[in-house]
């Protein structure tokens, strides 16, 4: 009987609730695991990128991958910068292409940190320009982008990328599909040159002003400096082309040869998707000129006689915008 009791109170106590004395804690269990810390994210501060004795392909894939990835900015921008001294050796070692390293650090232009920024861009500087002109139109897509992103400091290394471009692949910039009109669209977003107030159809808002949200916390310096980008894109979009010198055998060799470019029939467009007027490839000084006096003139020209009435660097550089108008649209 004795026993009998003894387990039924024993079964008893998994169900009662222990009573707790006045002004201590509840003991914790035995395997008490404690759940309250949170965590996005782990990160190794003291992180090393020394691989002593590893394959040079995959040491340079690795850096490719960790440039991206890499939660710290220190490690991001010391990743940019094993990747740029590879590609600046002698000979270069590039292991993925440049339109590898391209694809995968052309987001980066959107970086919030403003050392790999400018790591990225010195990175792009060591790429071969021949290999950089089969990839304009991607690489704009993202400076297009850049230049309208709503960080003051990002838009303004954007425009630093923007000016490598026209240098190393200028011809192909403002060639591309949707290189030159899509592009003045940006332009005309970052400095706030509403296209509709050169043309007149701005009266219908409650005000006629040109200046956009974009530029509304810009200093004198920025915006001069975004008229003197759109003024050397405009010069590489009405410089005129070289006459190619007389050959006999030009006109078989045109026929008959292999292209020398990627894509050669590209602005056929046969067999993609039908182009709008904006995405639309004008491969030509006169095919440019000829839209851009149409679309942009009036809005370019009323924007720039507004920076004329600032003065100062603003003045300076509307007034060589003023000079390169002039010169482009003869």
């Amino acid at each position: 009987m004795g026993s009998s009791n003894k387990k039924k109170k024993e079964k008893k106590k998994d169900f009662q609730k222990a009573k707790l004395k006045v002004g201590k804690v509840k003991a914790k269990a035995a395997n008490f695991t404690d759940t309250s810390f949170k965590a996005k994210s782990i990160v190794v501060n003291q992180q090393t990128l020394a691989t002593d004795g590893q394959d040079p392909v995959e040491q340079f894939k690795q850096n490719l991958t960790l440039a991206v990835n890499a939660k710290s900015d220190n490690q991001r921008r010391d990743a940019l910068a094993y990747v740029t001294n590879q590609l600046s050796a002698h000979p270069p070692n590039n292991p993925v292409g440049t339109l590898g390293v391209l694809t995968k650090l052309l987001p980066l232009m959107s970086d919030s940190s403003a050392s790999v920024r400018l790591q990225l861009l010195k990175l792009f500087r060591a790429l071969p320009p021949t290999e950089v002109a089969p990839c304009v139109e991607r690489v704009l897509m993202y400076v297009r982008g850049g230049m309208t992103h709503l960080s003051t400091d990002i838009r303004g290394d954007t425009l630093s990328i923007m000016e490598w471009l026209l240098d190393v692949a200028g011809d192909e910039t403002v060639a591309c599909p949707g290189g030159w009109l899509k592009t003045l669209n940006s332009f005309s977003s970052m400095l706030g040159w509403n296209p509709n107030v050169g043309a007149g159809i701005s009266n219908q808002g409650w005000t006629s002003a040109s200046k956009a949200t974009l530029g509304t916390k810009r200093g004198p310096e920025a915006q001069a400096r975004q008229i003197q980008v759109l003024t050397k894109f405009l010069q590489t979009g009405f410089r005129t082309e070289a006459p190619i010198p007389y050959h006999p055998t030009t006109y078989w060799n045109n026929l008959y040869r292999l292209p020398s470019t990627p894509s050669p029939f590209a602005h056929l467009n046969l067999f993609g998707i039908p182009r709008d007027e904006d995405s639309e490839i004008y491969p030509d000084r006169i095919a440019r000129q000829r839209v851009f006096d149409t679309k942009w003139r009036a809005a370019i020209t009323s924007g720039m006689e507004s920076a004329k009435k600032e003065g100062g660097t603003v003045g300076r550089a509307a007034a060589a915008l003023d000079r390169t108008l002039c010169v482009g649209l003869q």
